[in-house]
This record gives structure tokens, sequence and C-alpha cells, in this order.
């Protein structure tokens, strides 16, 4: 697969190359485990920077059980990936698409925030994970709050979910219509590039998202494949974005690939021992 970055061109044996900043999901089928798999089905070089560990407590509904990443640690992680691969690196396919996945804390936020600043990556692409299942109430809103305020003006693409879509619009979702305007309401919030996801939150036989960057509004549909979310769809519906992006797709272009990905993933998805599905980031082979 010949990859073309946003920075310096590369071969057609050089991939683009990607980074997340994502939490590791020790079941395998979310967070930066689901991203670098994303990345490598598509054809792009993925790097992950971690900034918590999660793993689901069998013993306790199959809540999340949550260590944070400490910021040095962090920072450390940022620092290294820049240094090999930035603009200053001299590398000959230089990162400049970046995903955004669970932070989890106010500190890990203003961490990151930090380095996207110094950076000044081209593509930003945050999937705004809001919540934490089983978290503090009160830790978890003063994360979704520094979430807002530190990451949501930096990303240059968004694509919350159904639950996200709400918390950062305002606006209360019941179907295709409502799901428009909390697009609309987060572009303007943002001036990102939003997917906002209605998934099978919203009746009817399809699973609707709508795309909307400030000039085009376009509804991406595909049948539902099952009543019910599959561990890690949003996760590489992101990373599908990130990868669409940095091998030069436009927003539109990656949004629809990235839909294609997710529900080719849905349909393969993987059984387990858990009460859920994990999405295969292979289906589409």
């Amino acid at each position: 697969m010949t990859s073309v970055s946003t920075g310096a061109s590369p071969s057609a044996t050089t991939p683009a190359v990607v980074l997340t900043i994502a939490g590791s999901e020790a079941t395998g089928g979310a967070g930066a485990q689901a991203d670098l798999k994303t990345f490598q089905e598509l054809g792009v070089f993925g790097i992950a920077n971690l900034t918590c560990i999660v793993s689901f407590d069998p013993k306790d509904n199959w809540n999340h059980r949550f260590v944070p990443v400490d910021q040095q640690v962090i920072a450390d992680q940022l620092e290294a990936t820049a240094a090999a691969y930035g603009p200053a690196s001299g590398a000959p396919s230089v990162l400049d698409t970046v995903k955004i996945g669970m932070l989890g804390s106010p500190a890990t936020i203003s961490t990151v925030a930090g380095s996207l600043k110094a950076n000044g990556f081209g593509n930003v692409v945050l999937d705004p994970v809001l919540i934490c299942k089983g978290q503090e109430p009160g830790h978890a809103l003063d994360t979704d709050q520094a979430l807002k305020a530190e990451i949501l003006p930096l990303a240059t693409f968004v694509t919350p979910n159904h639950f996200e879509a709400e918390s950062l619009s305002g606006l209360e979702i019941t179907d295709v219509e409502s799901l428009k305007a909390a697009a609309v309401r987060i572009h303007e919030l943002s001036g990102a590039a939003v997917l906002a996801k209605g998934g099978v939150r919203l009746d009817g036989p399809d699973a609707v998202d709508v795309f909307f960057d400030g000039e085009t509004l376009e509804v991406l549909s595909a049948p539902k494949v099952g009543e019910v979310a599959v561990s890690g769809a949003g996760c590489s519906l992101a990373a599908a974005v990130t990868a669409e992006l940095a091998k030069g797709a436009s927003p539109l272009q990656a949004a629809r690939a990235a839909k294609e990905f997710v529900t080719e993933g849905i349909r393969n998805r993987v059984a387990s021992g858990a009460p859920f599905d994990a999405l295969w980031q292979g289906g589409a082979r």
C-alpha cells in the first residue's frame, strides 16, 4: 500500500507515521491495542504512548479498574516520540497525525495538551472518552471539564459517541435530525470536523453517524450488525480516521473509510467470556 504523509513524502515502502495517546485495555478489544491493530491493517506505522492501564473487573460487574501512568512517564514517552519522528528529527516520514484516546485525569490532560501545543500536529483526532465506567463521579466530572477546556480546542477531528455528543453539544439526541444538530453544535464549539456516532443507540435498522465540517453535512449509514455496542468500535473508528488522514485523505473521505472499516470489524466480531464482544480489526479481510 502506497502511503502519503502530510509531512515529508515517504516512498512506496515508507509508511506514514501516526501516534495514539491512549490507555492500555487489558482484554485487547479497545484502547491502544485496538488503535495499533487498526493502524497496521490500514498500512501506517503506529506508535502508542500510554496514559493509563485499564482492566475490567469480572468480580464487580465488569467495571473498569483504572490505574494512571505517572505524569513524568507520560511526558517522557511524548518527548521520545517527538525526538524520533517529529519535524526536528530528520526522519523521512514526519509524524504529523495523532489520535487522542482515554486520558483519564486532569493532570494527564494538561500534560498531553502541552505536548500537542509544542509539536503543532497537523491532524489531531480526538475520541472524547468522557466516562470510565466505575470511576468516582467527582473525578470523572473534573476530567470531562478539563478535556472540553484543554483538548477539544486543539482537535481537528472529533468522533463522539451518542453520550459524548450529548455532553459536548448540550443537546438531547433522539433521532437523526438531533444527531445532525449535535454535530453542527460541536463543530461550532471546536472548529473541528465532527463524526457524531448514533450507532445502535438510535431506533431503526441502520447504524447512523453524521459528518459535519462546517461546509458538508453527510449522513453515513450502514445496516446494524446486532443491537448491542461492541468493544473497541469507537477506538477503531477514530484510529481509522487517523490512519486515513495521515495517508492524505480528506476528512470526509476518512470518515467514510472508517465507517466501512468498523462495520466489517463488527460483522466479524470476536466473542469472549466477558459480557461483550470485541471488534476485529481484520474483519475487512
